[in-house]
C-alpha cells in the first residue's frame, strides 16, 4: 500500500489544513500512530522554515524545536513548542526584534498554536537551573534553521551544565506530585492518558531521565545497555503505541487538545479504534479494561526501570543493604527504601515466597516499594501462581497473616494488585479488576474502590489518623478481630458486574473464602451478612426518618446485635468515603451515627419511647438555655406553639438553638432567619420562622439554587398557630472557597433570605439547569414513586434523576402549584445522581386521587430536561 505524502508545497493556512486532514484521513484508516506525528512535526518543520526565511531572520538567529515537538511526537492539536535562540550581544538580540514578532505573528496567522520562547544561550540556563519544567524542555531540543553554530554552542553549554543526578530526584519528585494530583491511581473512570499514572508521562519520564545521564535516547538503547529484559522492552513498545494511538484519536474525536479519557468520548474512541460491542461488555467498557491493563503495566515498568537508573547514577549507595529482621525473612533485603530478594530465581524455587513477600513488606515500615528484581521474579513466576499455589495451606496462612497485620496491610494490596498477585490469588477479584462503574457517584474501577475502601477501614485502625474520624476509630479499637473488617472491604462489590444483586452474589464468594481459610461460624456468618447487607445502613439512614421509632426497631431487628451493627457501621462509612470524593459529606455523617447511636440503644434493651425521648430532649435544651440565662418561664409560650413531633425529631442542641432565638418573636409580623455554622462541622444551618404560606418551601429553594447553595437536609414543621419553623442544613463551601469567610456568609442569607421571603412577587420559573457530562453520557431514567403511609398521614414520595441546577426548586415548584404541604425533605446526591425522600401531608393527596397522578405527572416532567 502506497503511503500518503502530505502536501509538499504548503504556503498558507489553508494549505496546511488540507495538508493535515490528508494525514488525519491516513491515521482514521490505518491507526498507525508512528506515521502521524511524523507526518504533523515534518509539516511543522517545513512551515517554520519558510515563515523564518520571509522574515528575513536566516542565519542571525536559532530556531529550536523543544519539548513533544522537538522529540518528533507532534499529535493533532498539541503545541508546537520552540524556542528562539538570540545572539548573546545585547546589541544584536536588540536589531532582531522586529523580526521576531513578525515570525511569531506570521506562525498564528498561518494556523500554528505555538508556544514560544524567545532567550540567549545564557538566559536558556539561568532558567533551566531554576526550573526543571525549563530543563526537561530543551534536552529535547532539535535544530529547525538558522544558525547552526549557535545551536551547537547552546547544546554544549547545556550538556556541561546538566547534573544527571540532581536532574533525576528533580524529575522522581515531579513524578510523586503528578501521582498524587491523580490520587495515586490509574484506575479512576476518566483517567487522563498523558498525565495519570501509567500515561504517557511515565514513559517519557524515563527517557528524559535516561538522556540526561546518557544512558540512551530510546527504550531500545536501554534494552542494550541491559536496563530492560527483551520481554519489557516489547511491553514498552506496545503500550507506548497504544498510548498514543489512544491520544491521537482523543484529539481528532474532541477537535482540541484533549488527553482526558471523557464518558462521552470513550463509546468513539472505542469505535475509532475498531473496538466492538461484545455479548457482555459494552465497546466502551473493551476500551478502558485495555487502557488500564496497559497503565497498569507502564506504572509497573515505570517503578523498574527508574530503580535500574538509580542504581547507575548512584552506585555506592544502590550496594549498601540492610537484613530484615524476623524468623523466615532471611532471603529478603532492603536496598535504598525498596524491599528486594537476595536471589532473583527465589519464588520459581519457593513460590510460597510469594506471599510472604508481601507480609515482609507491611511489616517494614521503611520500604517504600518493591525492587525491580523482585517485580521482574513475580512476572516470571505467573505461570506459578495457580490452583495448587492457592489452596496450598501456607499460602493461606499468609495471607490470613497480611490481613491481620497492624501496619501496612493498604500499602501491601495495592500493590498486590498491582503486581497481579491479588487477581491471581482470588481469581473472583481479578474479574473486576478494570471494571467500570457506570452509576455516576463511583470514580473509581471496581477494584479501585475496593482498595480504596479497605484502605478506610484500615485507617480507622491506626493511631496517627484517629483525628479524621475519631467515633469510628474508637469503635474499631473495642472491635474484636478488626481484620475483618478488612475482608469485608475486599469482598463487598467482588460479585460486581456479572448480573444479578452483587450484594447477593458475593454471598457466595465470602463464604468459599472463610470456609477455605478456616475462619469459624461466627466469623464466617458475620462476613457474609455484611457483604449482603453492605447497603442496607446508608439506604436507612439517607432515605428514612430515623426519629421515627418503627424504622429504628425494624433496622435494630436487621442486625440483630452490637457487634453486627458496629462492622456494618464502620463498612459503609469506608465504602461511602471509598466512592467519590464529592458523595462523603459531614451530614451523611452524622445521619450514619445518629442512626448507630439510636439503634445501639434499642439493641440494649431500650423500647423506643416517645414520652421519654422527649422529656431527655426537653430536659437536655433547658440545661442549655439556663446557661443563657434564659428562665423556663421565658419561652413557655414558644414550646406550647410545638407539638411532640418537633421535640422528637431535633436534638437538644438545636432546640436550644431555635429556642434562644424565637422565644420572643412568637408572633413575629416579619420573618425571623438565625443561620450558623453547622454543629456537624461543615457547612450551614439556617433556621426559618414566618407564617406559613403554601410556596414558602418554593420561595426558600429558590434563594438557595439562585446563590448555588446545595441542600443537604430540611426539616418543615407547622406550628400550632399557623407559624412554619423550617431548619436546612446547607454546603456552602462555594462562596467561601472564592475569597468570603463564614461570618459574612451568615449575616448575608440571615439580610438576603429574610428580605426574599417578604417578597410577594410570583415565584420564578425554574432555570433548567445544564446536565453534567457524565449524566449526558448516562442518562438516568426519571422516577417517581408515591405511597401512604400505614396511618395514613403522610405520603412517601421518593424521587430519582441525574442531578442538575435548580432541579430541587422545580420540584418545591411542582408541590406549591398543587397545594401540598411538605413534613420532611431528605436530599440525597449520589455524584452524579439524585435520590430524594420527600414525606408530604396527605391532606389533600387522600381526598383527591386524581391529584396524586397529576402530581407524579407533573413532577416527571420537572425531573427531566
Amino acid at each position: 500500500m502506497n503511503k500518503p505524502r502530505a502536501a509538499s508545497n504548503i504556503t498558507d493556512a489553508a494549505s496546511l489544513r488540507a495538508a493535515r486532514e490528508v494525514a488525519y484521513d491516513d491515521f482514521r484508516k490505518t491507526q498507525v500512530v508512528g506515521r502521524l506525528t511524523k507526518q504533523l512535526t515534518k509539516m511543522s518543520d517545513q512551515v517554520l522554515a519558510h515563515l523564518w526565511s520571509s522574515c528575513g531572520l536566516n542565519n542571525e538567529a536559532s530556531l529550536i524545536a523543544v519539548g513533544g515537538y522537538g522529540r518528533n511526537a507532534l499529535f493533532p492539536h498539541s503545541d508546537i513548542d520552540i524556542l528562539i535562540l538570540l545572539p548573546a550581544e545585547e546589541k544584536n538580540a536588540l536589531a532582531l526584534s522586529k523580526q521576531v514578532e513578525q515570525f511569531i505573528a506570521s506562525c498564528w496567522d498561518m494556523g500554528l498554536e505555538i508556544g514560544s520562547s524567545v532567550r540567549n544561550t545564557a538566559e536558556c540556563m539561568s532558567e533551566s537551573e531554576q526550573d526543571v519544567t525549563v530543563r526537561t524542555s530543551l534536552l529535547e531540543a532539535r535544530f529547525l534553521c538558522g544558525n547552526r553554530q549557535l545551536f551547537k554552542d547552546f547544546v554544549k553549554a547545556f550538556e556541561a551544565a546538566m547534573d544527571p543526578k540532581s536532574f533525576f530526584q528533580a524529575k522522581l519528585a515531579e513524578q510523586i506530585q503528578r501521582h498524587y494530583k491523580y490520587q495515586d491511581t490509574p484506575y479512576s473512570l476518566e483517567p487522563n492518558c498523558k498525565e495519570s499514572p501509567g500515561g504517557l508521562r511515565d514513559l517519557q519520564v524515563i527517557s528524559w531521565v535516561s538522556k540526561a545521564a546518557h544512558l540512551g535516547n530510546t527504550f531500545k538503547d536501554l534494552s542494550l545497555a541491559g536496563l530492560v529484559t527483551q520481554r519489557e522492552l516489547t511491553e514498552l513498545n506496545r503500550n507506548q503505541r497504544f498510548l498514543e494511538t489512544l491520544r491521537a484519536n482523543l484529539h481528532l474525536l474532541a477537535k482540541r487538545r484533549q488527553d482526558v479519557l471523557a464518558f462521552d468520548l470513550q463509546a468513539p474512541l472505542a469505535a475509532a479504534m475498531g473496538i466492538k460491542e461484545e455479548s457482555s461488555r459494552l465497546a466502551s467498557e473493551a476500551i478502558m479494561r485495555r487502557y488500564y491493563w496497559a497503565a497498569k503495566a507502564v506504572n509497573q515498568l515505570n517503578d523498574v526501570l527508574l530503580q535500574n537508573i538509580e542504581a547507575l547514577l548512584f552506585p555506592q549507595e544502590s550496594k549498601t543493604t540492610h537484613a530484615i529482621g524476623g524468623e523466615g525473612n532471611e532471603c529478603f533485603i532492603e536496598r535504598q527504601g525498596v524491599l528486594d530478594i537476595t536471589d532473583p530465581q527465589l519464588f520459581q524455587k519457593h513460590p510460597e515466597q510469594i506471599l510472604r513477600t508481601f507480609l515482609v513488606f507491611a511489616q517494614t515500615a521503611n520500604v517504600k516499594s518493591l525492587s525491580a528484581t523482585i517485580f521482574r521474579a513475580l512476572y516470571n513466576t505467573r505461570q506459578k501462581m495457580d490452583s495448587k499455589w492457592r489452596k496450598d495451606p501456607v499460602n493461606r496462612a499468609l495471607f490470613i497473616e497480611i490481613l491481620k497485620e497492624p501496619e501496612g496491610v493498604s500499602r501491601a494490596f495495592q500493590l498486590m494488585n498491582r503486581t497481579s498477585v491479588l487477581g491471581r490469588y482470588l481469581p473472583a477479584f481479578r474479574k473486576i479488576v478494570g471494571q467500570m462503574q457506570h452509576d455516576l457517584f463511583h470514580v473509581y474501577t471496581v477494584d479501585q474502590h475496593i482498595l480504596m475502601v479497605l484502605r478506610n477501614v484500615r485507617r480507622f485502625m491506626v493511631v496517627e489518623h484517629t483525628h479524621e474520624f475519631p467515633f469510628c476509630s474508637s469503635l474499631i479499637a473495642h472491635f474484636e478481630k478488626p481484620w475483618l473488617l478488612v475482608i469485608a472491604a475486599l469482598f463487598h462489590d467482588i460479585a460486581k458486574g456479572r448480573g444479578g444483586d452483587h450484594s447477593e452474589l458475593g454471598k457466595a464468594d465470602m463464604r468459599k473464602f472463610a470456609k477455605d481459610h478456616g475462619l469459624d461460624k461466627a466469623d464466617t456468618e458475620l462476613l457474609v451478612w455484611l457483604v449482603a447487607e453492605h447497603l442496607n445502613m446508608s439506604q436507612v439512614a439517607q432515605k428514612q426518618d430515623i426519629t421515627d421509632p418503627e424504622v429504628v426497631q425494624a433496622f435494630a431487628k436487621k442486625v440483630g446485635d452490637e457487634r453486627h451493627l458496629t462492622a456494618l457501621y464502620l463498612l459503609t462509612v469506608a465504602d461511602v468515603r471509598g466512592t467519590s470524593p464529592k458523595v462523603w459529606n459531614a451530614w451523611k455523617g452524622k445521619l450514619l451515627e445518629d442512626l448507630y447511636r439510636v439503634t445501639l440503644r434499642v439493641l440494649g434493651g431500650a423500647k423506643p419511647d416517645a414520652s421519654s425521648e422527649l422529656a431527655q430532649h426537653q430536659e437536655g435544651s433547658r440545661a442549655k438555655l439556663r446557661l443563657y440565662a434564659i428562665e423556663d418561664s421565658a419561652y413557655e409560650n414558644l414550646w406550647k406553639q410545638l407539638d411532640v413531633a418537633f421535640f422528637l425529631r431535633q436534638d437538644a442542641a438545636d432546640i436550644a438553638w431555635l429556642t434562644r432565638h424565637l422565644y420572643n418573636k412568637v408572633d413575629s409580623e416579619i420573618p425571623v432567619v438565625r443561620a450558623r455554622l453547622s454543629p456537624v462541622g461543615e457547612g450551614l444551618q439556617i433556621a426559618v420562622y414566618v407564617k406559613d404560606q403554601e410556596d414558602l418551601f418554593a420561595r426558600i429553594c429558590a434563594y438557595f439554587e439562585r446563590h448555588g447553595f446545595s441542600i443537604w437536609d430540611a426539616r418543615i414543621h407547622t406550628t400550632k398557630h399557623g407559624y412554619a419553623l423550617d431548619t436546612f442544613q446547607i454546603s456552602g463551601s462555594n462562596l467561601v472557597d472564592e475569597g468570603g469567610s463564614y461570618r459574612d456568609l451568615i449575616q448575608l442569607v440571615e439580610y438576603e433570605l429574610t428580605a426574599a421571603l417578604q417578597n410577594s412577587d410570583p415565584l420564578p420559573s425554574p432555570s433548567m439547569g445544564r446536565l453534567s457530562r457524565q449524566s449526558r453520557t448516562f442518562p438516568i431514567q426519571p422516577r417517581v414513586h408515591m405511597i401512604p403511609d400505614e396511618r395514613g398521614q403522610y405520603y412517601a414520595l421518593s424521587l430519582s434523576a441525574s442531578d442538575r441546577t435548580g432541579l430541587l426548586y422545580a420540584i418545591s415548584r411542582v408541590l406549591a402549584k398543587h397545594q401540598v404541604s411538605l413534613h420532611t425533605a431528605r436530599i440525597n446526591t449520589l455524584g452524579e445522581r439524585v435520590e430524594d425522600v420527600f414525606l408530604l401531608d396527605a391532606a389533600n393527596l387522600s381526598k383527591n386521587p386524581k391529584l396524586q397522578i397529576l402530581l407524579e405527572t407533573d413532577l416527571l416532567e420537572a425531573l427531566g430536561v
